[in-house]
């Protein structure tokens, strides 16, 4: 972001407290968070269930804030200082929408590639990898973390200036209608579907909702201009194709995941014209996935009636993860799907693509003092996500025992129950030596692995952190690994630290 103080008042439709010594000095970022201001930024005072960002303007001023967005005059030392450094204070009516106006605005600055991206699962993981593939080759700015709401999807625009060029916009969702409220902000050319998955269904009741609610990605695509990145091993790939085109009728599909598939073909007439996908797919022996990565290229002609009558152009370089599971070949030919369009060579999106590394909480992989391994993927949970890490898990090459420390899966509804019971009957088969579970849904886990075989010895319901930790203390040795997984709110990253520690 590059913008004057008057630009920020035009945009906000605000009003100035108080004045800044010079108008034309341009403000070069935007927080909330006072403990995150750098010299230049925009402070934005945010109220909060707990703290109210009013009460840290003068903090954030002092941080080198040269402007402040507010919805009331903050403390009388907070404007005399403001004066006296020559910054602006800017009343607005609602401090959350302006900084959805100032990102409306700004988009139309932008002159680079905005990509955004949705799904159930993986998320997060693939605009990482997309993120370290395009950097290789172009200026580029991606949602931090997992900043993907009604905050940080304008934070993400206004974190770009107007010389950047590729833009990647995570996008979540709790709703029906939210992602088509974000695309009116971001206005991207370009969307990505990773998945429709379980995860939203308490909010949305089926996964047919779900797969309506994303795609309304596809649907605000540009006419002319855009491009759909469609997950062609996901049963859902038809539909969101389908939505694409009822939109846009001229929209270019990517398939990602899996080679053209005859009946997606059929369905969009031509208008498929690229797929990338993993063949020969191996775990090495810390479940880090190596393949074949390869890319189809169609050259459609407009004439043409159907893909069949062309010859694809083929290239197949290897590729060697340094993330873990094999759920994360997908995320990777989804993220070199979009570098290929965007015109990096096979070779290199390879190589990069092996050089990215875990993001904290998602499969991270930790030593503790006493050398056995941890998996922190503490960060987020759901069906999908905790059967591909178990899955991992039980056929990494591990010298001694395997813990898994597992807590409850949010936002499944009706569907809860079944869908931990089924990770306990997965459970039962795998090469796990201990269970710990937390969480009242969890012991759903417990009961089914115990009664699909697995020794009730080794199986263990704690009702605290504390309990999960004390049940580790003194068992485990450097041969050991263990992993920990669970929805964000059950606080499985205390287990983390405290195994680390």
């Amino acid at each position: 972001m590059r913008l004057n103080a008057k630009q920020i008042v035009h945009y906000t439709g605000g009003r100035f407290l108080v004045e800044p010594i010079d108008g034309a000095e341009l403000l070069s970022g935007i927080t909330w968070d006072s403990r995150d201001v750098e010299p230049g930024d925009l402070y934005v005072a945010l109220p909060g269930e707990r703290v109210d960002g009013h009460a840290f303007v003068e903090d954030a001023l002092r941080a080198g804030a040269r402007g402040a967005l507010v919805t009331m005059a903050p403390s009388a030392s907070a404007c005399l200082y403001a004066s006296e450094l020559g910054a602006a204070i800017i009343e607005v009516p609602d401090t959350q929408h302006a900084i959805t106006d100032l990102a409306r605005a700004w988009r139309g600055h932008l002159k680079g590639r905005v990509i955004a991206l949705t799904g159930s699962v993986g998320k997060t993981t693939t605009k990482n990898l997309l993120r370290d593939v395009a950097s290789t080759t172009f200026s580029c700015v991606a949602t931090l973390a997992n900043q993907n709401n009604e905050l940080g999807v304008p934070k993400t625009l206004l974190e770009a200036n107007p010389e950047t060029e590729v833009v990647i916009v995570e996008m979540g969702m709790r709703g029906l209608g939210q992602i088509k409220e974000l695309c009116q902000i971001a206005r991207p050319e370009w969307g990505i579907i990773t998945n429709i998955g379980d995860c939203h269904i308490e909010l949305l009741g089926s996964r047919d909702n779900v797969a309506a609610a994303k795609a309304e990605l596809f649907e605000a695509l540009p006419a002319g201009s855009g491009r759909a990145f469609v997950n062609a091993s996901d049963a859902y790939a038809a539909y969101l194709i389908e939505r694409a085109d009822v939109a846009h009728a001229n929209t270019q599909i990517s398939l990602f995941g899996a080679p053209f598939v005859e009946g997606l073909d059929e369905e969009v007439d031509g208008r498929i014209v690229q797929a990338v996908f993993a063949q020969d797919i191996a775990l090495d022996g810390e479940g880090r996935p190596q393949f074949t990565l390869c890319f189809e290229e169609r050259h459609v002609e407009a004439a043409a009636p159907t893909l069949f009558d062309m010859d694809p152009d083929r290239v197949c370089v290897p590729c060697h993860l340094s993330l873990r599971g094999i759920h994360n070949v997908t995320n990777a030919c989804a993220a070199a799907a979009v570098c290929a369009a965007l015109g990096i060579s096979p070779e290199r999106i390879a190589r990069a693509l092996s050089a990215s590394v875990p993001e904290a909480g998602r499969l991270q992989t930790l030593r503790a003092h006493d050398g056995f391994l941890i998996l922190n993927d503490a960060y987020n949970a759901n069906p999908d996500s905790m059967r591909a890490a178990l899955t991992m898990f039980s056929s990494m090459d591990v010298r001694g025992r395997r813990y898994a420390v597992l807590g409850d899966m949010g936002e499944l509804g009706a569907v809860a129950q079944a869908c931990h019971e089924g990770i306990g009957d997965l459970i039962a088969t795998l090469d796990i030596d201990m269970l710990i579970c937390v969480g009242e849904l969890s012991r759903s886990i417990a009961r089914r692995a115990i009664e699909g075989g697995m020794d009730a010895q080794a199986v263990l319901c704690a009702s605290s952190i504390g309990e999960v930790l004390e049940a580790l203390e003194g068992r485990l040795d450097a041969q050991d690994a263990v992993l920990v997984k669970a929805s964000h709110a059950m606080e499985l990253n205390r287990v983390v630290d405290g195994l680390v520690n």
